[in-house]
């Protein structure tokens, strides 16, 4: 099997066990994960962070974002431009949300593009270790290798809930990562 096939076999169990939990579940890890993520990622205000909407079954990352942007934290949300390309636009608290793209909403083309210094990440599987498997389209990895290009080593912080941790899970070389995971049970350093 190449590593493709298992991250494939691995984000179908996953996948499966996140949308096996109610919706009342759902929001209720949500809840405790934004308790978890507001106390321990730690910034200095200005700094730029990204969330994202929840699409489907994901883990919602909203009251987190609210939490941080009330600690100083400015904002953006993933945009994608095409299939191989997202950007990150300003979420201000007026902002009109349009269609994005993959389901999801966020800032027009009017808003300001930035390049975050915390990124909090949805994904499908993710490990102890760092390891994480998105979706496949390598949406994420593609913007952070552009992120990094431009001089800016951004912290990344896979969220999603613990149904979805695998022991360990398949990388490749251009795969970015993870400093930490925010799950319902709490909030974790990669450890190598």
């Amino acid at each position: 099997m190449t590593k493709q096939e298992e991250k494939a076999a691995l984000r179908k169990v996953a996948l499966a066990k996140r949308d096996a939990l109610s919706v009342e579940h759902r929001i209720e890890k949500s809840m405790s994960a934004a308790n978890y993520g507001a106390g321990n990622i730690k910034f200095d205000p200005g700094t730029i962070v990204s969330g994202f909407f929840p699409i489907r079954s994901e883990i919602d990352p909203r009251p987190l974002m609210d939490a941080l942007r009330q600690q100083g934290a400015r904002l953006c949300l993933p945009v994608v431009m095409d299939k191989t390309t997202i950007v990150f636009r300003e979420l201000l608290r007026t902002a009109e949300l349009v269609d994005t793209g993959f389901g999801t909403r966020g800032p027009g083309a009017e808003a300001e593009v930035l390049d975050p210094e915390v990124l909090i990440m949805p994904l499908s599987v993710f490990d102890h270790h760092g390891g994480r498997i998105g979706y496949g389209a390598g949406h994420y990895d593609r913007a952070i290798a552009k992120i990094i290009e431009r001089g800016i080593s951004p912290k990344l912080i896979g969220m999603a809930f613990d149904c979805q941790m695998h022991e360990r899970v398949p990388v490749e070389a251009h795969d970015q990562p993870l400093d930490a995971m925010l799950t319902e049970t709490g909030y974790r350093e990669a450890n190598s």
